[in-house]
């Protein structure tokens, strides 16, 4: 896109960024006293339409389906967007495999309007035609679906897929040839790689499984990583205080829910920046995030109400919100 086609998105998206939910607003359903309570505040926001029953999954799939409603019609090629996309993307490709593995379907599982979307992904798959998938994806698929089918090993067959994600997204951040994408994509993948060294940590995984499950990224030695993770939290958390990730390791040691929202908070503390572009990607990109973090806290909120959680442990899995 051009420079001119850029400010005119922009300008569209500036005009979104003012109904973005501030910290204000996700206080007010904070404070809403019970399940059904929050989703009419989120209705009378403009959440959900008409057509869509009023429960969260229901509301929180049509408000994941605006977004993009948005950027198609902006005219910016989802492409641009592979970075945010592959993980939903991949997710769907287990599924799959795993559907044809049990011989059930299981429509719940799937994220929709993918590219591949669900039905083609389910067809390749059922066919083991993995020719048909992108390049990202195929060869994982073929040795994720013969791994599930020769060991009924699905934890495997999970890592093998999660793995070919994440070194499809630091493939097209480095190669966007836009500077927030591959930040953003970077970001992503050192965040997932301390996510997996914390977990093998905790579940006494060996190197091997380590060095399967990461992908290579800039900002992390994976190598190191992987090996502190043997040790345990604490090795993890005096490798991330010499590698830039410092500021992880406080909320690593509070909790899980405490470091699940520094992931979120560092990314958004990232696409900050972006407020002060025009005549880039950077604040729609910025725009996408934002939204989807929206929705992902209120969701937090929607599942602790209905599951009669306090309103004090509610607010630790809270995101900071990006306006």
């Amino acid at each position: 896109m051009s420079e001119m086609e850029y400010t005119y998105a922009v300008a569209r998206i500036r005009a979104l960024e003012v109904s973005l939910f501030s910290r204000g607003t996700i206080d007010q359903l904070m404070a809403c006293k019970s399940y059904e309570q929050a989703l009419t505040f989120l209705v009378e926001k403009g959440w959900g339409s008409a057509d869509v029953p009023k429960e969260a999954d229901a509301i929180l799939a049509e408000e994941r389906a605006k977004i993009w409603a948005t950027v198609r019609e902006l005219g910016i090629p989802m492409s641009t967007f592979a970075v945010l996309s592959y993980p939903n993307v991949f997710h769907n490709l287990k599924t799959a495999i795993k559907e044809v593995y049990m011989g059930v379907k299981r429509d719940a599982f799937f994220y929709q309007g993918t590219i591949p979307s669900m039905e083609d992904i389910r067809d390749i798959v059922a066919r083991k035609e993995f020719f048909r998938l992108p390049k990202s994806m195929e060869t994982a698929a073929k040795e994720a679906y013969e791994t599930i089918f020769q060991t009924g090993d699905g934890q495997l067959c999970d890592v093998i897929i999660d793995q070919a994600c994440l070194v499809a997204i630091e493939e097209a951040g480095r190669t966007s040839g836009e500077e927030i994408i591959g930040k953003i994509a970077e970001t992503m993948v050192a965040v997932t790689n301390i996510k997996i060294a914390l977990r093998c940590a905790k579940t006494h995984k060996p190197l091997e499984f380590m060095q399967r499950a990461m992908a290579p990224c800039k900002s992390l030695d994976t190598e190191r990583l992987a090996k502190a993770a043997l040790t345990g939290q604490d090795a993890i958390c005096a490798y991330l205080a010499v590698s830039g990730f410092a500021d992880a390791t406080e909320s690593i040691q509070s909790s899980p829910s405490a470091f699940e929202c520094w992931c979120d908070d560092h990314l958004m503390d990232l696409l900050r920046s972006q407020k002060y572009e025009t005549f880039t990607i950077g604040p729609i990109v910025a725009y996408v995030l934002a939204r989807e973090n929206e929705i992902k806290t209120v969701g937090i909120i929607l599942s602790g109400k209905a599951n009669g959680l306090s309103e004090e442990s509610i607010g630790e899995r809270i995101r900071e919100m990006y306006v």
